[in-house]
């Protein structure tokens, strides 16, 4: 028989703690990238970090992925300095997606005890989603779902998507129920055909890819074009900003052509943008950039969806106020051009100018703090 003396069971004691520690410092990890979108070279920490710069980043990080189990504190200065703020696990594509407006320069892992004020939480990451599209290019009938798909016969949408928006995360798609058969991995951003997979209108399970998976770079499809997720994320405070400018980008073979709308003298104080686009185009937000920009440069960014404008209609009730149309064009190699709307607004006296596949509803644009588009 065995006597377990006080210095015994205090030793012991003291090793669960340190072995309760150690185990919960294992799981305290999260990933930053250079870029944006997770672009770039990454670094993964299970420590604070005081100066990314320093961690062979030529930059601060631009993008963050926080691990189950801990929440991380980022800051826009080093030695956790400048402005805060807290995340909880998910993925943060961009600093303003993290309540930053800069960069990140240094981060840490938060105390599981300590307790954190609302307003220091970056805003929460939205769920993953997956559109399918029963056309190519965003058109036809759709399906949305946020949860895994075993059959989509149950849905009605078995064997028919041709192309395909992915936001938030990984999404595995395959050509037989139950996710057997031909499976291939959606990174997040827009697929205008699934034939270049070789699987369009062959799709029947579809189920998301934990962010911590690895997956081989043969299971991937091709690289999407870029999306914008428009998203209201959890406890975000929403505003209206007022649109300074909307017009039409008109696709016509070897040239790019829009009809812009010059304000009059005002009308009863009337207000007014362009309606409506004829042709079948995905709504919503394509893009989204800061500090305004021409035409000619929002085309080249990415976030465009291809489509062909058959024409257009403006005003409201086909009575335009206090505007009058001019159409401009210019010469661009390469045949026809993707057609969208080209929309500027300004919010707390910085301009934003975003893309937009439909004509603004009104006149004014949701936005959340940060002046990003909302839906």
């Amino acid at each position: 028989m065995s006597v377990r003396t006080p210095s015994f069971q205090f030793f012991m004691a003291s090793v669960a703690m340190a072995t309760s520690t150690f185990a919960t410092q294992a799981v305290a990890q999260a990933s930053f990238y250079e870029g944006p979108a997770f672009a770039g070279q990454s670094l993964v920490v299970t420590e604070q970090v005081r100066n990314m710069g320093r961690q062979g980043f030529n930059q601060d990080a631009e993008s963050a992925v926080v691990a189950k189990g801990k929440r991380w504190e980022v800051c826009d200065e080093d030695r956790f300095r400048g402005n805060c703020m807290v995340l909880r696990p998910g993925r943060y594509p961009t600093p303003a997606s993290m309540g930053l407006t800069s960069r990140v320069a240094s981060a840490r892992a938060l105390p599981d005890n300590e307790r954190i004020a609302d307003n220091r939480y970056a805003p929460e990451p939205v769920a993953a989603q997956l559109t399918f599209y029963a056309r190519e290019n965003f058109r036809g009938q759709t399906y949305t779902t946020e949860a895994n798909v075993p059959n989509l016969q149950r849905t009605g949408f078995n064997d028919r998507a041709e192309s395909a928006v992915v936001l938030g995360e990984r999404w595995e798609v395959c050509d037989n129920a139950q996710f057997r058969g031909r499976c291939v991995v959606l990174r997040p951003g827009r697929y205008p055909s699934l034939e270049a997979m070789g699987l369009s209108g062959q799709i029947s399970s579809l189920r998301e890819v934990a962010w911590d998976a690895r997956v081989a770079n043969n299971r991937y499809a091709p690289e999407p074009v870029p999306v914008y997720d428009s998203r209201r994320r959890r406890g975000e405070r929403l505003f209206e900003a007022d649109i300074t400018s909307a017009r039409a980008v008109l696709a016509t073979s070897g040239q790019r052509c829009w009809v812009e709308q010059e304000r009059l003298p005002q009308v009863r104080g009337e207000a007014n943008v362009p309606a409506a686009i004829a042709g079948a185009l995905l709504g919503g937000i394509l893009g989204h950039q800061v500090g305004g920009g021409s035409g000619k440069d929002i085309a080249t960014v990415g976030g465009v969806v291809a489509g062909a404008a058959l024409g257009s209609q403006y005003g409201r009730n086909g009575q335009p106020a206090g505007t009058q149309d001019v159409q401009r064009c210019e010469n661009l190699p390469g045949g026809a051009q993707p057609a969208y709307w080209d929309v500027s607004y300004e919010f707390r006296g910085r301009q934003h100018n975003i893309q937009m596949a439909e004509a603004p509803a009104g006149r004014t644009i949701t936005v959340n703090d940060q002046g990003e588009p909302r839906q």
